[in-house]
């Protein structure tokens, strides 16, 4: 599932956030900049939605320092300053989206649902997919895993890596073994249900200490649970 950090300091903001998104992302709040700092450095998100005004600092200022660090982090902000001088500002900072306070939460959860989808879409037609743990570049059919605090290459059969690519691009998502068969082996080629466990047991204990990454779903078949994107 997505995660969003809510940086804000209104628990009334907050409980709004959390209802309007709780069906599309788990969210963490922090409501000062000092807070927000040590949750980026210990956690990974897939957006931001920060206030302008905070109790220790500018959330513009904030919005530029998290893209000098993460250009591939969006931001969205959700504050009371609604002048076209404030938009242009939070713009230029990197911001990806504006939303001036009060706001629509069904309208937010549009705004949040349409950058995710555009996200994983750019994610999924890109060359190079990446996680903190693992990269897969689809032109060379390569892949590389986390080992140590390097990235080394790790070898796959062609099936393997087509098993690998199906999984990356549904993340988080329960993939049937009766689905992998019809799409990597085809309606018309005979294989056991359970022949697939057997290709994923071996796909895992190539990905060594990142073999947690393809979760078992008992009774259901199994679901790519990468830690964050990158």
């Amino acid at each position: 599932m997505k995660t969003i950090l809510l940086v804000d300091d209104s628990k009334e903001i907050f409980t709004m956030v959390s209802r309007a998104t709780d069906s599309v992302a788990e969210l963490q709040w922090c409501e000062d900049l000092t807070a927000a700092r040590k949750a980026l450095a210990n956690s990974s998100f897939d957006l931001v939605l920060l206030d302008i005004e905070l109790p220790d600092g500018n959330g513009v200022d904030f919005c530029a320092e998290i893209s000098a660090i993460d250009a591939q982090l969006p931001v969205f902000f959700l504050t009371g300053h609604e002048t076209l001088s404030d938009k242009v500002l939070g713009f230029s900072a990197g911001a990806d989206d504006y939303i001036t306070k009060p706001f629509a939460p069904l309208e937010l959860k549009a705004r949040i649902e349409a950058k995710f989808k555009k996200t994983d879409l750019i994610k999924k037609t890109s060359d190079v997919l990446k996680w903190d743990e693992l990269k897969i570049n689809k032109s060379r059919q390569e892949v590389h895993i986390l080992e140590e605090g390097l990235f080394e290459k790790v070898e796959l059969t062609a099936l393997e890596f087509k098993l690998l690519m199906y999984f990356a691009n549904k993340p988080f998502e329960v993939i049937h073994r009766d689905e992998l068969l019809d799409k990597l082996w085809g309606q018309d080629v005979h294989v056991y249900a359970r022949s697939v466990d057997t290709h994923v047991s071996k796909l895992r204990k190539k990905l060594g200490t990142v073999s947690h990454i393809i979760e078992s779903i008992h009774g259901s078949g199994y679901k790519f649970n990468p830690r964050a994107t990158s």
